[in-house]
């Protein structure tokens, strides 16, 4: 594959160039030891190491050409140097053009917020191919093009890998793509180039502040997404959240609403909610999900607006919402032979454990014994730790602090951060019990006939990271196993 310097530049504004642009291109990379002779390299400043640092090696490599925000000192003969103000955006771009603008021909929707990213994104896919269309999924879980399962490292890939799966969507003959924006892909230009035919708003509650350092930071980033789209899109804002209205001031799309609370373009409703499922209304008209608790009302009332908004028959769309089936890890719900009832899910912020628990509370109407297993991912948001801890115990008859993925940490350091926000009644009620297995049995093991064991914080996730090596361990496999024991 091969491309013109000077076709691959159309898209990116040039502040200045140095060299020959009427040149074949045949390969793009901002991996600085994957750079290739006679190929294009990005210097991108990331998070950890800034790509600039490494233009001498890769001009040793004889590439084509490089990109950069600044020109380095010494020009090697038979390359192009192209110096733009932001070379993240630039890749962005560049990328989208390597690939064939891919996303020009599909329909693309991102998801954005803190919480239902993934239930969201992965139920529009699954509802555009029980309209009978081939779609593509890019989500935390897993991304698919059709019916082919990728393994997923980012829950918003780098724009090469973007760009190609999307290509690969376009070629499989998708008509649909839906994706996940995390906060990080949108400030650090992972979508610039991409053409979205509509984007989806959740919510907004703390978390990745290790990251961003504030709240506003964060809601901006994931605003700069809005910002981005063009006039022909659709903008779909969560209207019960009160950064729904900010994400869409900006914007030059079409905006709409969807609410649970209020008038709204497209309104959901609990009618009836139960461990399995819930009777929903949308726009005044009912009908029986398998999902349960209002955090999935709202998910499953903005996959109605974005599908209907897609373009598919809305009809046929409230028909096929009974056929959608909950996500891998999130709220998946496990029946034991003594009454006792497990539930799986991925909430690992304050916010989504206070949905989820409130829900299980709901659903016991106000009774019953509820058991929460839970812990803090390590080198994350300090912060958000006891707030954890704290919302877990008020919610909860008994508490386990366990480990979740330490990374680089000890685990019983950060379940000793976890403790902090706790009250000394609410101590009396805790079991601190590091390692996670453990912890999940004494869960399932003490709980009493028809009560229910939360374990939150890694859904479907089946690994544990500790110091820089993934441990195979899935939850629902731990449920399964002591359930048949």
């Amino acid at each position: 594959m091969t491309t013109k310097l000077s076709t691959l530049i159309k898209d990116i504004k040039t502040l200045e160039i140095v060299g020959d642009i009427d040149k074949n291109i045949v390969a793009l990379e901002s991996d600085s030891r994957r750079a290739e002779k006679e190929g294009m390299f990005v210097a991108v400043r990331g998070v950890t190491t800034d790509g600039h640092k490494y233009i001498p090696v890769v001009a040793s490599a004889h590439v084509g050409a490089i990109v950069c925000e600044t020109m380095p000192a010494q020009f090697e003969p038979g390359i192009t140097y192209i110096r733009v103000e932001d070379s993240s955006e630039a890749l962005g771009r560049l990328a989208s053009a390597w690939y064939g603008h891919p996303s020009q021909n599909l329909k693309l929707v991102g998801v954005t917020g803190t919480n239902g990213k993934t239930t969201t994104a992965t139920l529009l896919y699954e509802m555009a191919r029980l309209e009978g269309f081939e779609a593509g999924l890019i989500s935390t879980v897993c991304n698919y093009v059709g019916t082919r399962a990728i393994p997923t490292t980012h829950t918003t890939p780098d724009p090469l890998t973007l760009n190609r799966l999307l290509a690969e969507m376009v070629d499989a003959g998708c008509e649909y793509a839906f994706m996940e924006v995390s906060s990080h892909a949108a400030q650090q230009k992972r979508i610039a180039g991409l053409h979205f035919t509509g984007a989806i708003f959740s919510n907004l509650t703390r978390d990745h502040l290790d990251y961003h350092g504030s709240v506003e930071n964060y809601m901006n980033a994931k605003k700069a997404f809005f910002d981005m789209l063009p006039a022909s899109a659709f903008a779909l804002v969560n209207i019960d959240d009160k950064a729904g209205r900010y994400m869409i001031q900006n914007t030059k799309a079409k905006t709409y609403t969807y609410s649970l609370r209020s008038d709204a373009d497209f309104r959901g409703r609990i009618v009836e909610s139960r461990l399995d499922g819930t009777l929903l209304s949308l726009n005044g008209k009912e009908v029986e999900v398998q999902f349960t608790g209002r955090f999935n009302a709202y998910n499953l009332t903005a996959v109605y607006g974005a599908a209907c908004l897609s373009g598919l028959p809305k009809d046929e769309v409230l028909i096929n919402m009974s056929r959608l089936v909950p996500v891998a890890g999130r709220f998946q719900t496990f029946r034991g032979p003594d009454g006792v009832t497990a539930i799986v899910d991925y909430a690992h912020t304050p916010d989504a454990l206070v949905n989820v628990l409130d829900t299980i509370r709901d659903v016991l109407g106000g009774e019953g014994y509820i058991c929460t297993v839970v812990g803090a991912g390590g080198n994350r948001d300090h912060g958000k730790r006891p707030m954890m801890a704290q919302e877990a115990a008020c919610r909860s008859d008994r508490l386990i602090l366990t480990s979740d993925n330490p990374r680089d940490e000890e685990p019983e350091d950060i379940i000793a951060m976890m403790k902090t926000g706790l009250s000394a009644e609410e101590l009396r009620r805790t079991l601190c019990i590091n390692d996670r297995r453990e912890a999940i049995r004494t869960a399932l093991s003490t709980c009493p006939a028809g009560g229910v064991v939360l374990i939150a914080g890694k859904g479907h996730e089946p690994y544990q990271e500790i110091k820089g090596v993934r441990h195979h361990f899935d939850d629902r496999e731990e449920v399964e196993a002591f359930f048949n024991s």
